[in-house]
């Protein structure tokens, strides 16, 4: 396995965008387990780990979600195309390069060599909001340490109308609940960069909601 890139965490932390323009290359097998390795030291509730990581790799169950990935992200985003490319772009959230490099990978989703799928354990039916606070860290853990070995990753749900469907089709149990799914690949284009965010000192608040400081 080759030595990952050496870079200081809040490098990373600072230069981790999604990456949707991905090479069809294969990814070796120990950079994959060093990865998931770094994954579950991520948190989780009272130190449960009450999780799973599906990789995804086949390309006939690869071609089956990219499908109904498509069908949520035509109703999600794909049916606003002229709006969010045309007068409307400046007012969306997406915008105009996150929109095309969106686009791009749901029409690409199947050639990123792996997929990993983080599945909670008897969440199916959970009502409490906050239960994804017991795998995010560590899919964070996951696309940073996915980030160190120069592989791009980024986090999306919009297969999730086919809940049900992607479950049986990976063998997942009925009680349990997929979180995600992240396409991993090497980049084909684009960069590590900062990504754009509102100024720090506009969303943070001191003692209060509202009340903010300057640095």
């Amino acid at each position: 396995m080759a030595d990952p890139e050496p870079i200081t965490v809040l490098e990373a932390l600072h230069s981790t965008p999604a990456r949707r323009y991905l090479k069809p290359d294969p990814i070796p097998d120990d950079v994959l387990w060093a990865i998931l390795d770094a994954a579950i030291r991520g948190p989780s509730g009272g130190n449960s780990q009450g999780w799973g990581w599906v990789v995804v790799t086949d390309p006939d169950v690869k071609r089956q979600v990219a499908e109904w990935y498509r069908e949520g992200w035509e109703a999600a985003y794909g049916s606003r195309r002229d709006q969010i490319l045309g007068e409307g772009a400046a007012g969306d959230a997406l915008g105009r390069r996150n929109f095309l490099s969106a686009e791009h990978l749901a029409n690409h989703l199947e050639e990123a060599p792996v997929w990993v799928i983080p599945v909670m354990e008897r969440a199916a039916k959970s009502r409490n909001p906050r239960a994804g606070s017991s795998i995010y860290g560590a899919v964070q853990h996951l696309m940073l340490a996915a980030r160190a070995h120069g592989i791009g990753a980024t986090l999306t749900t919009l297969y999730a109308g086919h809940e049900e469907d992607t479950k049986r089709l990976l063998g997942i149990p009925e009680d349990a609940l997929t979180m995600a799914l992240i396409p991993l690949g090497y980049p084909s284009q684009g960069r590590w960069a900062q990504p754009r965010r509102k100024p720090v000192e506009q969303v943070t608040y001191w003692n209060r909601w509202g009340e903010t400081r300057g640095r």
